[in-house]
């Protein structure tokens, strides 16, 4: 068997040609766009209602809902909702990764994943999570319907935040959310995180456990 530096020298100029040809076309998916599956148009979008607690404390579970509904004529392709405050960039020398929670979200949007995966669940992040930063892809949403969808979580910093979200009617931009005067559909909520939750007591005359005020 004749040694691999024996092969003739235009195939092995050809190899190196070859190879990088092919890590191109691994990489750029045979040169697709990563966009090219989404229409370009507008979608008319309203959040009906939209809520989370003004007053939370540490380590008490809360939930943010947003109800959404597709007000136009045609289907929304793949609604996506960003939340871009559930988190905060620390300054602290030496982090691998400056973002912190402010709120652990204990389970996101979207359905449960099918088949389930193979491993012991700790938290239930929901099926809508994306490689997107903050934002979640929730699927498609029929003309005239409304769907209510639910993040929950846990705050672990105390103080006063403020939560932005937004919508969209695709992940790569061409497929846009309209609100009914034309605008952007966003809004935001301000939120007080108190460090301990408040006091309750019991009512004698009912027996019952109620809730106190925050700190």
């Amino acid at each position: 068997m004749a040694p691999p530096h024996s092969a003739p020298a235009k195939l092995r100029a050809a190899l190196p040609a070859a190879a990088v040809a092919a890590l191109v076309m691994a990489g750029c998916g045979g040169g697709t766009r990563q966009d090219a599956g989404e229409r370009s148009a507008s979608y008319r979008v309203d959040v009906v209602k939209a809520s989370f607690p003004a007053q939370q404390s540490i380590a008490r579970p809360e939930q943010m809902e947003l109800e959404v509904k597709n007000e136009g004529s045609r289907r929304i392709p793949s609604l996506a909702i960003t939340v871009d405050s559930f988190q905060y960039r620390s300054s602290y020398p030496g982090l691998a990764d400056p973002r912190r929670p402010i709120w652990a979200i204990e389970e996101g949007p979207g359905p449960a994943a099918n088949p389930a995966v193979n491993t012991q669940e700790v938290s239930k992040p929901g099926g809508g999570q994306t490689a997107y930063v903050n934002t979640w892809s929730l699927g498609s949403l029929a003309p005239g319907a409304t769907h209510i969808y639910v993040w929950k979580v846990v705050p672990v910093v105390s103080g006063e935040h403020v939560v932005h979200y937004s919508v969209a009617a695709g992940l790569a931009g061409k497929a846009s959310a309209v609100s009914s005067s034309g605008g952007k559909v966003q809004g935001s909520f301000t939120i007080q995180i108190a460090g301990e939750p408040p006091a309750t007591h019991v009512d004698a005359a009912t027996g019952k456990v109620v809730p106190g005020s925050y700190p």
